[in-house]
């Protein structure tokens, strides 16, 4: 599953969003959703599948992190969408502006 359908399920936003901001042990991400322990697993598989979550074990601890690299791919479609409407803007403004210009000119041509 790519980067961006993984986050296209809210939960999974959250968890990345808690996870943006420390790491987490599972429980911890559980604690915060009214939902099964193997349904925020199943949510955690899905993020690391996408290369967005890492999980390491420290003790008896599964700890989740966020995984900058796996941000990547949304950092590159976000990129190319800006580009798109930084484009389209930017004709935009050329338009406006030289329409600014010739209303200017046609006032000062009349007597």
């Amino acid at each position: 599953m790519h980067s961006l359908e993984a986050v296209a399920d809210p939960t999974r936003r959250r968890i990345v969003e808690m996870l943006a901001r420390r790491d987490h042990t599972v429980g911890e991400i559980v604690e915060e959703f009214d939902m099964s322990p193997p349904a925020i697993s199943q949510h955690l598989r899905v993020l690391r599948e996408a290369g967005l979550v890492t999980s390491r074990v420290e003790g008896q601890s599964r700890i989740q992190g966020l995984n900058p690299t796996g941000l990547s791919e949304i950092q590159a479609w976000l990129h190319k969408t800006m580009n798109f409407w930084n484009q389209r803007l930017d004709a935009f403004e050329a338009a406006l502006l030289a329409d600014d210009s010739a209303t200017k000119k046609s006032h000062k041509k009349k007597p």
